[in-house]
């Protein structure tokens, strides 16, 4: 049987936005799935539940390609160039095998000694001004993943409020053409950066990227360099920034967990993974299309190029999976959470992630006694889109 019955989740508005949790708990306690038309326009099929969900993020009978989706669909691709966020198996194993021999997890703990010293600096910062509060997005969560990334990459002299205005209206605006005329911008900037490491090579990864060949001679392709230009540095940067952010959030509104962490740093690496289950950064993962029908628990997705979406976020949240899933707890085992994705999807940038949230929300712990949330959080102003989750402003004081 196919779900006939279509939600509008754009036009639940603000509350939705601000939060989605109790719109996912009352569509899974009616199945795992459901039609629905997403904020940006576009119907699909709203996939909900831990089980129903894992199964399906790791289910290769749905494309990355767009290629693969229905004209009748009306939507856009986000990303530009060609990547492994939107292939599939073999050209997705052929992209990733090129990219993980210079992304391993032993590279990016070498990083944590930078990491840390790039947020002693950005710290010193915020705490030289002359009033003991900040933005957080704009002191901390956002300049300390696009530093990190950018000087991975080896592109320095990036115009960073530039590509971060590209990147959040790519990957958040409900504005088609807005979209559009980011992602234009960000393919011209990242093609001549591109142009620049190629001429003057050096010790980053996006020299390496540029350079490297495997044993048989394959290398990246200018459309794929592009690509993984824009997976790397928008990725990279977009989804620890409010990692972050949301780990500092939850941590303030639970002063229980955050007075444990307080007392126990070693918890620090616990808390970030039910930061991750709890209020991750991906609400839902990039687009999935049929490339048959899909009998899922009685409920037929039909074939054709139809639009699937996981909400991670309401997989995370299932107390099938996670018993008394609504409670956040740093001393939780949160592991078997699907905020990184799963199967050959996984994010490949998850352990730098993890480095550097857990650097930040200790460092800023540490040297910000009375740490403290700096409006009512009725008030926060959250990302739009069910891709990227968090706030757009983070004000704090200590």
């Amino acid at each position: 049987m196919t779900t006939k019955t279509l939600l509008d989740l754009g036009a639940l508005g603000d509350d939705f936005i601000r939060d989605p949790y109790p719109v996912y708990a009352r569509l899974r306690a009616r199945g795992p799935v459901h039609r629905v038309r997403i904020p940006e326009g576009a119907e699909a099929w709203l996939v909900v539940g831990y089980e129903a969900g894992r199964a399906l993020l790791a289910d290769q009978r749905l494309s990355k390609e767009w290629s693969r989706a229905t004209p009748a669909l009306g939507v856009g691709k986000v990303s530009v160039g060609t990547s492994m966020l939107g292939s599939d198996a073999p050209d997705h194993t052929r992209l990733r095998r090129l990219v993980a021999r210079e992304f391993t997890a032993r590279r990016m703990e070498q990083l944590a000694p930078r990491v840390q010293e790039m947020t002693d600096g950005l710290l010193d910062s915020m705490l030289d001004g002359p009033d003991r509060s900040a933005d957080l997005v704009e002191a901390l969560s956002f300049p300390l993943p696009m530093a990190v990334i950018c000087e991975l990459l080896g592109v320095p002299s990036l115009d960073r409020q530039a590509f971060r205005e590209w990147s959040n209206t790519a990957v958040s605006s409900l504005d088609a053409e807005a979209r559009g005329r980011a992602k234009a911008a960000m393919t011209t900037y990242l093609g001549d950066l591109i142009a620049e490491r190629r001429a003057a090579p050096g010790d980053d990864l996006m020299s390496a990227l540029i350079h490297t060949a495997d044993d048989d001679g394959d290398r990246l392709f200018a459309e794929e360099l592009l690509g993984m230009a824009w997976l790397l540095l928008v990725a990279g940067h977009e989804t620890t920034v409010n990692l972050i952010s949301n780990g500092v959030l939850s941590l303030l509104r639970h002063p229980d967990q955050l007075a444990a962490l307080r007392a126990d740093f070693g918890l620090i690496d616990n808390a970030v993974e039910e930061t991750l289950r709890y209020e991750g950064p991906v609400e839902t993962p990039t687009y999935r299309f049929t490339t048959e029908p899909l009998d899922v628990s009685g409920t037929v997705i039909p074939g054709g190029g139809e639009l699937v979406l996981v909400a991670m976020a309401d997989c995370d949240r299932d107390p099938a999976r996670f018993p008394d899933a609504g409670r956040f707890d740093i001393t939780r085992d949160a592991r078997g959470h699907v905020a990184f994705g799963h199967g050959i999807h996984y994010c490949l940038g998850a352990p730098l992630a993890r480095i550097e949230a857990r650097i930040a929300i200790r460092s800023l712990l540490e040297r910000c006694p009375g740490l403290r949330l700096d409006t009512d959080p009725a008030r926060l102003s959250w990302r739009t889109g069910m891709l990227i989750r968090g706030p757009l402003s983070l004000p704090v004081s200590w």
